[in-house]
């Protein structure tokens, strides 16, 4: 497989950048973002009405353009705060909620910017004041305890609280109003006022693009994907996905400011813990824990990854043996998912994964191999892998498309491994 990387362009228009202004996609970004141009253009070479899964939800990108294109969608995030938001972006917004929402909205503001309400205690985030300055963080706790209040409608509270994550945001100190990046000079004149019109500014952001309710529908499940076994109940004619990949990204780091605010974590173990869990997760105890992680036997390891492992854990690079185990591990757990992943499918069913290739201490682990390899050994037909671009890094990063079929009229029973 010629991965093609020296001809490959950048491709804006697979990046987080073509979805800010996709409507709810738009809604809150994840780095690295899954770009909905590029599932529109998978789902755009089937006919017919699909049941489309999704095992890495994210932030339910798959789930909702599959909805757009009247199908069927599941998708299943073993992070709560992403199952929350999915559902809110799947969700069918009637008039009223709508309607609801914005009174609701201007309800919680007013609450807000006259302290009329009691607020709720700032989310214990490390050095807190680095995030928000006194202001700003005094019209968030005014404000999240006003919507708690005034937010009977469930849809309604649903947007009310996407705006407010889109607020704490663009209020933070975090440059580029993005929450993995640098932190930046707080302006010396936000008042409750400018606090406000940011707040109303999201709001009708989101409530303009909740009125467009998508066709088809979805179910978003809270679930691991190394157990798809338990993790779905039903399936499935098409997979299309972005797992995480293997460069120590970490999802609860880049979400702790919404997940603390929205009450899904309440302190650096708890993120620690849940990330251990998640595939590729690296940050707080999950680091620690590498260090004596051991593979499981029944996991597959390809001679292409096992001679990979042993150059990153070589004495000539710190920390290389971790970072070995960190890179087994992650495939160990890539290989629990797409053994499990079998027995949820139709026979002809085909599988689409975006993902991108690491480099450690210059050592390059070939991901789309890896996973073309994995596919063929679990027992999937017709696997190949393509370049789709050249990511804003080393100029060796590039993502893929990986694709295989699940062969016609094979099917593993659901109880089997």
């Amino acid at each position: 497989m010629d991965n093609g990387a020296t001809q490959l362009r950048r491709r804006v228009e697979y990046t987080h950048k073509f979805n800010a202004h996709k409507g709810r996609h738009g809604w809150l970004r994840l780095t690295p973002a899954y770009s909905v141009k590029i599932v529109e253009e998978i789902i755009a070479r089937y006919q017919g009405q699909l049941n489309v899964l999704d095992p890495f939800c994210g932030t339910g990108t798959t789930a909702l353009v599959a909805m757009n294109y009247g199908h069927h969608a599941s998708t299943l995030d073993i992070n709560p705060f992403l199952v929350w938001l999915a559902r809110a972006k799947t969700a069918r917004y009637s008039n009223a909620s709508l309607e609801a929402a914005c009174q609701a909205g201007e309800s919680a503001l007013a609450l807000a910017l006259n302290e009329a309400i009691s607020p709720v205690k700032a989310p214990p985030i490390h050095n807190i004041a680095r995030w928000w300055s006194d202001e700003p963080l005094r019209f968030l706790i005014h404000l999240k305890a006003a919507i708690n209040q005034v937010a009977s409608d469930e849809r309604a509270a649903d947007l009310l609280n996407v705006a407010f994550c889109r607020a704490l945001i663009r209020l933070s100190n975090a440059s580029f109003n993005h929450q993995s990046m640098s932190f930046k000079n707080p302006p010396d004149n936000l008042a409750l006022f400018n606090c406000g019109e940011t707040f109303l500014d999201d709001l009708q952001f989101v409530l303009n693009s909740a009125i467009q309710n998508p066709v088809g529908t979805a179910s978003v499940l809270q679930g691991d994907a190394k157990h798809m076994l338990s993790a779905c109940g039903e399936n499935f004619d098409l997979v299309i996905t972005s797992p995480p990949y293997a460069n120590r990204m970490s999802y609860i780091r880049e979400l702790r400011p919404y997940m603390y605010w929205m009450g899904y974590l309440s302190d650096k173990r708890d993120a620690g813990n849940l990330d251990w869990k998640s595939i590729g997760g690296t940050w707080g105890v999950a680091t620690s824990r590498l260090a004596t992680w051991q593979p499981n036997r029944e996991h597959w390891i390809p001679d292409r990854l096992a001679s990979a492992l042993k150059s990153i854990a070589s004495d000539d690079n710190h920390s290389g043996r971790l970072l070995s185990n960190y890179v087994s591990k992650y495939f160990a757990d890539i290989s629990a998912h797409l053994d499990g992943l079998r027995s949820t499918l139709n026979g002809g069913a085909r599988v689409h994964y975006i993902i991108g290739n690491s480099s450690f201490y210059g050592v390059l682990v070939p991901t789309e191999r890896i996973y073309a390899e994995m596919l063929t050994k679990y027992g999937f037909k017709d696997v190949s892998a393509r370049p789709v671009r050249k990511r804003n890094s080393k100029k060796e990063l590039v993502e893929y498309e990986v694709v295989a079929t699940w062969p016609a009229r094979r099917r593993l029973a659901r109880n089997s491994r």
